[in-house]
């Protein structure tokens, strides 16, 4: 998956959280919790909606990788790279 896939992938999950948001609005550098005013059920909806786009599951130990675009589109670049079906063989 190209970083522009991945990027859409991110931002149709934002915007199956919050509607309103406009894609091309969201600034990939900033946080999303502040540029979208999203609450923490909001999120942990957004990291379900990658789950289910990536089956990628991303442990709340993780949430903090998931702070800008940019941080998601590297963070599960990185996971779907890693051995063992998308999970990460570090400890």
């Amino acid at each position: 998956m190209t970083r522009a896939e991945m990027k859409q992938v991110v931002l149709e999950a934002l915007v199956s959280v919050v509607p309103e948001a406009d894609p091309a609005e969201i600034d990939p550098e900033a946080p999303l919790r502040e540029q979208l005013d999203i609450d923490s059920m909001d999120f942990i909806n957004f990291v379900v909606a990658l789950d289910e786009a990536l089956g990628v599951e991303v442990p709340e130990s993780e949430y903090g990788q998931l702070a800008t675009v940019d941080s998601c589109i590297d963070y599960l670049t990185r996971k779907l790279g890693a051995p063992g079906g998308g999970e990460s063989s570090i400890p």
